[in-house]
C-alpha cells in the first residue's frame, strides 16, 4: 500500500495490483498583501554599517546601531524622527559617507595591543574599555561600554604574556560561547605583544579620534552605485519599500534617477527642492531636469522648523520624513491631502510662532506649484488650521496617475501579485489552471473591495479578472503562454467639495421624500 505524494507517480501506467494512497497538497487560492508601511532612508550617521540597510522600529532602535540624531544636512536619524512621528515605525535604513570616514583606536598603555571600533564613526569616540582583575585567580575581567548600549563583559581571562593577550583578543572577536558573543562595538588586534597584563581604563577616543565622514556628502553619494556591494540609494534594492527618501537631497541632478529608481522597484520616492526655493524656480528646475513620473513626490523647497528634542533646539529641516512617514501610516488608498502632520513648528514661508511672520499660501500661488507637479506642507488645510501636505499629488503631469493613491497602490498590487501568482509557473496548462489563476486574483480583490482599499460609487465590484479560453487562444499556449486580464478601478479623491447654498426669502425647498424604513 505505496503513501506518495500527488504528481510522484504515473497513475496512467501501474501495473501492480495494490492500494495507492496519493497524498493532494491543499489548494493555495489566495494572496496576502505585501507590507506597504515600510520606508527606506539613506543618509549619514556617527555609527553603524555602512550600505547595508538595517531594519529600525523606534528611535531607540536607531540609536543602538546608528547613534544620535546630528544637527547637520544629510542626517538620516532627522528623517527617522520626524517620520516616526507621524506613526512610522519600519524602516530600512542606508548609511553613507564620504570616504574619509574613520575608526576611533586606542593602545594599551605599556602593551602594543589595540582596540579599534567596530564601525567608523565619532560615537566610536565614546567606548571605554576596563581590565579589572576577575573573580577566578589570575584571570582578568574585560568590559566595553558606550552610554545608551549595555556593556559588554569578558569574564575569567587567564594566561600571561602572549597567550593571555591571544586569549583577550579572541574573546573580543570570536565570544566565549552562546552566552557572550562576540563583540558588538570594538575589534581586538594583539600584534604579537608579550608584557605581562595589569589593569587599565581606556577610551577609544582618546587614541585616535573616529569620524563620521559626513563632511563632504552630497546628493549623489545618497544616490550612491548599483554596482555589488551596492551603496546608497541601490542598497534598498530588493528591501520590500513602499515608499523611501534620501535625506535632504537637494540636487535637482539627482530627481530623474530617484525616480528611475522607484520605478524599477516599485517605492514611492519623496524628493525635496532646496531650503528657501522660489515658486517659479521650482517648476522651472523641474521641467529642466525633465521629472515627470507617478513614482516619485516632489516636495517645494519650503523647509519646515522642528523641535529637535535630542539637541535642544528648534532645526529647520527638509519635509520629506513628515510626508513619508504620514504615507506609511495611512492605507494605500489613501492620499496625504489634508491629513494632519505632527511636529512641526513652523516654515520658512510661515515663520516660527512668535517671529511675527505669518504667511500662507494664496490660491494663485497653490495653483502653481500643483500645476507645475510640486507638492507643498502648508498650514491651514481645508480641514482646519494645521500642517499638513496640501495637494496630494505625484510629479507627474498626467492627471489620470498624478495621485498618491495611484502610485502606493499600483505599486502595492502589483507586489502583492509579484509575489503571489509565480506559484503556477511550471504548471500544466488546462481550465483548470484558468480556474485557479482566476480564483486567486478574484479573492485578493475581493478582500481589497471587503476592507475598504476598493470601492465604486454605484456599489458595483470595481474589478473583472479573465482568465480563460478566451485570452488564452491555442496558439498562444501551444507555445507556453497565459495571460491573465485584470481591470482594478480606484476610487477617487474628493479634492474639490463644492457645496451648493441656495438661501432667501423668495427659495422654493423641495424636500426628498425617502423610501420607508431610510434614515435621512
Amino acid at each position: 500500500m505505496p503513501v506518495v505524494q500527488q504528481g510522484t507517480i504515473n497513475t496512467t501506467a501501474l501495473i501492480v495490483p495494490d492500494l495507492y494512497v496519493q497524498i493532494v497538497a491543499p489548494q493555495n487560492l489566495v494572496l496576502n498583501g505585501v507590507p506597504t508601511d515600510i520606508v527606506g532612508v539613506v543618509g549619514s550617521a556617527p555609527w553603524g554599517p555602512i550600505g547595508h540597510p538595517v531594519i529600525v522600529a523606534t528611535m531607540s532602535d536607531y540609536a543602538v546601531t546608528f547613534g544620535a540624531v546630528i544637527p547637520r544636512k544629510y542626517d538620516m536619524g532627522t528623517q527617522i524622527a520626524t517620520a516616526i512621528q507621524q506613526g512610522a515605525q519600519n524602516f530600512r535604513c542606508v548609511r553613507v559617507t564620504d570616504g574619509t570616514d574613520v575608526a576611533a583606536q586606542a593602545s594599551v598603555p605599556s602593551a602594543a595591543f589595540t582596540f579599534t571600533a567596530l564601525y567608523t564613526g565619532t560615537l566610536g569616540n565614546q567606548i571605554v574599555l576596563t581590565l579589572s582583575p576577575g573573580s577566578a585567580v589570575g584571570a582578568w575581567t574585560l568590559t566595553v561600554a558606550l552610554p545608551g548600549v549595555a556593556p559588554e563583559v569578558y569574564s575569567n581571562i587567564s594566561g600571561t604574556g602572549a597567550s593571555f593577550w591571544s586569549s583577550l583578543a579572541s574573546a573580543v572577536n570570536q565570544g566565549l560561547g552562546p552566552q557572550r558573543g562576540p563583540s558588538q562595538l570594538v575589534v581586538a588586534t594583539p600584534n604579537g605583544t608579550t608584557a605581562p597584563p595589569a589593569a587599565f581604563a581606556i577610551t577609544l577616543g582618546s587614541g585616535a579620534p573616529g569620524t563620521d565622514g559626513a563632511a563632504n556628502v552630497t546628493a549623489m553619494t545618497l544616490v550612491g552605485s548599483d554596482i555589488t556591494p551596492r551603496k546608497g540609494m541601490y542598497a534598498l534594492r530588493g528591501q520590500g519599500c513602499g515608499i523611501a527618501l534620501l535625506a535632504d537631497a537637494d540636487d535637482a541632478t539627482q530627481y530623474t534617477t530617484q525616480a528611475s529608481f522607484g520605478m524599477q522597484e516599485g517605492v514611492y520616492m519623496m524628493l525635496t527642492g532646496p531650503a528657501g526655493d522660489t515658486i517659479t524656480n521650482a517648476v522651472a528646475i523641474k521641467q529642466q531636469v525633465g521629472l515627470n513620473a507617478y513614482s516619485a513626490k516632489l516636495l517645494f523647497g519650503d523647509w519646515l522648523w522642528w523641535s529637535d528634542q535630542v539637541n535642544g533646539t528648534i532645526r529647520l529641516v527638509s519635509p520629506q520624513g513628515f510626508v513619508a512617514g504620514r504615507l506609511a501610516n495611512l492605507s494605500p488608498a489613501e492620499s496625504s491631502l489634508n491629513k494632519p502632520l505632527y511636529g512641526v513648528v513652523g516654515s520658512q514661508k510661515s515663520g516660527l510662532p512668535g517671529s511675527g511672520q505669518n504667511t500662507s499660501y494664496s490660491a494663485a500661488e497653490l495653483s502653481q506649484i500643483f500645476s507645475g507637479g510640486i507638492d507643498v506642507i502648508a498650514n491651514p488645510q481645508p480641514g482646519g488650521s494645521y500642517w499638513g501636505v496640501r495637494g496630494g499629488y505625484n510629479s507627474s503631469s498626467n492627471q489620470a496617475v498624478d495621485g498618491d493613491n495611484y502610485t502606493r497602490l499600483t505599486n502595492y498590487i502589483a507586489a502583492t501579485l509579484a509575489a503571489g501568482m509565480g506559484q503556477y509557473v511550471g504548471q500544466l496548462i488546462n481550465a483548470g489552471l484558468f480556474q485557479r489563476v482566476r480564483a486567486t486574483q478574484l479573492s485578493f480583490l475581493q478582500n481589497m473591495f471587503n476592507q475598504g482599499l476598493l470601492g465604486s460609487t454605484d456599489g458595483s465590484l470595481p474589478f473583472s479578472v479573465v482568465c480563460d479560453a478566451s485570452n488564452n487562444p491555442s496558439s498562444r499556449t501551444s507555445l507556453g503562454y497565459v495571460q491573465c486580464d485584470v481591470q482594478i478601478q480606484y476610487q477617487a479623491i474628493n479634492e474639490k467639495f463644492i457645496v451648493n447654498v441656495e438661501g432667501g426669502q423668495t427659495v422654493q425647498v423641495s424636500r426628498q421624500t425617502l423610501p420607508t424604513g431610510q434614515v435621512s
